[in-house]
């Protein structure tokens, strides 16, 4: 009888101790009235990524190596019909980040909310060497103090984070030519005609295409800039969601206006070789929360997949 006692005991000891674990590991994503999710699960260097939570969160921070290497301020997603409304961030881990764990922190007004961890996946990008001629050595290389303002006034707009959400279905293409003559992410050297050598990290997609080709909105936004720039030459930057933008460069002519909006496969522009820019094409580029992301990414997948969050959320 007392064998059988103490048997008892340990088992009840053993299950206890079990269901704690289990409820400890399910807590990082499900707390009762507290839900998480993440998509995806296991990001990629370059890829955007989606934070949502029943409850009111204020900011998601992505910390690799206790540091932190990227945040994105929330957003809410009201009620739509039948469908439940939640808080939402978007933020794209950077294309330098090395492949391991890392933890995404939740953070409301009461400070650090939930630290949920992840795996970085990793990702390879390609490399190459452009060589560049005295004058565009001069545009890039020689202080210019309108470039500058330029750039700070381009940061400006990156840093702002909006309440309106214009657009969550996937993007289109902004042309229909499919050459690329480079990726996402490719590593640079440009190589100065002075014999300087310069790194840097190919911020979107080049397209190959003739001057005069047209091009078209990846999504439904508002037009935050539409002038020509010196580096970029004639610029189109539309907003999607909060601190989401996609931008096109080097275009011939823009057509799309400042402060308006445009509709999804509305023409905005006609490419060119304007700027910085070796040849004809169309520079393609998305930027969340200021970091550089793969735009194809949301070509394949939803930019706010609602009804895949909510069945994560609440079923």
């Amino acid at each position: 009888m007392f064998k059988r006692l103490i048997i008892s005991l340990l088992v009840g000891f053993i299950l206890i101790n079990s269901a704690g674990i289990n409820t400890a590991s399910a807590q990082t994503k499900n707390t009762g009235k507290e839900n998480y999710t993440i998509i995806p699960e296991s990001p990629a260097p370059g890829e955007p990524v989606t934070v949502a939570a029943t409850v009111e969160i204020k900011e998601v921070q992505l910390i690799v190596n206790g540091k932190q290497a990227a945040k994105a301020k929330a957003f809410s997603v009201p009620a739509e019909g039948s469908q439940p409304g939640f808080t939402a961030a978007i933020f794209a881990v950077p294309s330098t980040t090395e492949p391991g764990s890392a933890v995404i922190r939740l953070i409301n007004n009461s400070g650090v909310l939930r630290e949920i961890p992840v795996t970085i996946a990793h990702r390879e990008f390609r490399s190459e060497t452009l060589t560049l001629n005295p004058s565009l050595t001069s545009l890039v290389a020689d202080p210019n103090p309108e470039r500058t303002a330029e750039s700070e006034r381009l940061w400006e707009i990156l840093v702002t984070t909006g309440s309106e959400v214009y657009h969550t279905d996937k993007f289109i293409l902004p042309i229909l030519a499919t050459r690329r003559t480079s990726q996402f992410g490719t590593r640079r050297i440009n190589a100065y005609s002075d014999g300087r050598r310069v790194t840097s990290i190919h911020a979107g997609v080049d397209f190959g295409v003739p001057t005069g080709s047209q091009v078209r909105a990846s999504g439904r936004g508002k037009i935050i800039l539409s002038r020509m720039r010196i580096l970029t030459g004639n610029s189109v930057i539309i907003e999607h969601a909060p601190g989401i933008y996609t931008i096109y460069y080097h275009l011939d002519s823009v057509i799309a206006k400042e402060n308006t909006i445009v509709e999804t496969g509305e023409l905005i522009g006609l490419s060119g070789s304007t700027g910085f820019s070796t040849g004809p094409h169309l520079h393609w580029e998305l930027r969340i929360s200021t970091e550089n992301a793969d735009p194809d990414i949301f070509v394949s997948r939803p930019l706010l997949d609602k009804t895949l969050i909510i069945s994560k959320l609440y079923e």
